[in-house]
């Protein structure tokens, strides 16, 4: 048979043991418990003490592979997505593609933010388009716990670390992904800021970097805007494209990021919340990992069932956004 379609064959996902509550970051910075909650709706968040951003990236990539009848020899592409990676060069992707052995895959890192996923989605499915490669795997792996400043509360009650994986063949099913959307805008980039600078510029002492720098900044009115206003065109754009209408879809997978923009999303579209997936008060926002996590608890739990359509819409750092539909 011909292929003629990109579909998901696996997920997986890992999140560190060590849980952040809310009862503690109240002993760490003027806040409480009912303010996160109210303004956020998470409870808890996972920080990985003492593993890397690979560490979490390899286990994730395993526990999506185990459930497939694929060896890593048979990956042609991995796409790493990750906004804390343990160092420049080399990337996430090749430490993962060492540890599984999968020595015929290319492999690249992707920098999109919280978006990361739906973008890596994309990309995969453009390879696939093009006859470059038929299995892929995409990595989202995060621990923004690194660059997160704790005495900030505007920041620091919202990020978690973790990672989620998604194994995606080129298939001769008719399903799978049926339209997909990305955009960016540049021109709001500084309302989630992350530089990539040393604490100290060997070459001009008088000019450097304080250790605050390096700590993540965030303009939650601004970022909330961004979301309100793409998150729904995105929907409606992969709607549209693909001649599917909203009641046909049987869930909708949005970015972990914050609850009031879930709520923003379920009124906007007349949505119950049993068709919004969410974890975000067990994890809080793991950035590009938030999706793919949510899509291995989904499919663990027998959510994700055959025939069924999926929306997974992201939006981040960048700004960037975009959303994927697929039937599985």
């Amino acid at each position: 048979m011909i292929a003629i379609g990109t579909i998901l064959v696996s997920t997986g996902s890992y999140v560190p043991e060590y849980r952040l509550t809310n009862s503690m970051l109240t002993n760490m910075v003027d806040t409480s418990e009912e303010w996160i909650i109210q303004r956020t709706g998470i409870r808890e968040r996972r920080v990985a003490v003492d593993q890397t951003t690979t560490e979490l990236a390899i286990v994730a990539a395993k526990r999506a592979l185990e459930d497939t009848d694929l060896i890593p020899q048979e990956l042609d592409l991995i796409v790493a997505c990750t906004a804390t990676p343990d160092s420049y060069t080399p990337s996430v992707a090749c430490r993962v593609q060492t540890a599984l052995q999968a020595q015929q895959a290319f492999a690249f890192d992707l920098s999109a933010a919280c978006s990361g996923f739906v973008y890596a989605t994309d990309v995969v499915d453009s390879y696939f388009r093009a006859g470059k490669a038929r299995t892929a795997l995409v990595i989202c792996a995060e621990t923004l716990s690194r660059i997160i400043d704790y005495t900030d509360r505007t920041t620091c009650c919202l990020f978690g670390d973790g990672a989620g994986a998604a194994v995606y063949q080129w298939s001769d099913r008719k399903d799978g992904i049926l339209q997909t959307v990305m955009g960016a805008d540049g021109s709001r980039a500084d309302a989630l800021l992350a530089k990539a600078l040393p604490v100290e510029d060997p070459l001009h002492p008088d000019r450097a970097a304080s250790s605050a720098e390096r700590f993540l900044k965030m303009n939650g009115k601004e970022v909330f805007r961004f979301a309100a206003r793409t998150v729904p065109e995105a929907i409606d754009h992969v709607l549209e494209g693909s001649g599917i209408t909203l009641d046909q879809i049987d869930w909708i997978i949005p970015h972990q990021a914050n609850l009031r923009i879930i709520d923003v999303i379920c009124r906007r579209y007349g949505l119950r919340k049993e068709q919004v997936y969410v974890n975000l008060e067990r994890y809080g926002n793991t950035s590009s990992a938030s999706i793919p996590l949510c899509l291995d608890e989904m499919r663990r739990k027998g959510l994700l069932q055959t025939g069924q359509h999926i929306i997974f819409v992201g939006f981040g750092g960048g700004l960037t956004y975009g959303a994927v539909l697929m039937c599985i």
